[in-house]
């Protein structure tokens, strides 16, 4: 497979769900706003929302420079990603309408139990983490994937502070 089909499959990986979540996320805030919800003025989400799509461009472009092609390595991170995906779609589904890419707190809002909330007390970060490791992974993209992983996960640790304080509970 050429350098350019790489990069295009890449970009399709990576940006279709994106657009795809991105929309959901749109709707459910408009619902969320519409009930009175209110969003914390430190929240780290414009950070985020410029970081999360660049961390995923760094390894098309790293993986377009190397030329690599998809052997073991990729195929892990391939599955990798797709169960980090899948663990983000439960939650996703869990939260329901309550799930967008900004904390935002609907009046009596309490801590989501069920789900991948029994045992993981943020699995959607949880998933995004699995999703940057395995899409580095894929496009074998050892720097751009270090890089992504150190800089989105701190403002993952942020994004934790901000939404257990808008909800009333105490950072682990």
């Amino acid at each position: 497979m050429s350098r350019e089909w790489s990069a295009a499959l890449l970009l399709g990986i990576a940006f279709i769900p994106m657009l795809l979540e991105a929309r959901r996320s749109a709707a459910n805030e408009r619902t969320l706003r519409a009930r009175g919800a209110v969003e914390p003025a430190d929240d780290v989400y414009r950070a985020m929302q410029l970081a999360y799509p660049a961390c995923f461009l760094a390894v098309v472009v790293e993986a377009w420079v190397r030329g690599g092609g998809f052997g073991a390595v990729a195929l892990v991170g391939a599955l990798l990603f797709a169960s980090a995906k899948a663990l983000k779609y439960w939650a996703i589904a869990t939260l329901g309408e309550r799930w967008t890419f900004r904390v935002l707190v609907p009046p009596a809002s309490t801590r989501t139990g069920g789900g991948p909330y029994r045992v993981l007390r943020h699995p959607n970060y949880v998933a995004v983490v699995g999703e940057l490791l395995g899409f580095a992974m894929l496009g074998q993209a050892p720097i751009a994937g270090v890089a992504a992983i150190a800089g989105f996960g701190a403002l993952l640790l942020a994004r934790v502070r901000v939404e257990e304080r808008a909800l009333g509970l105490r950072s682990r």
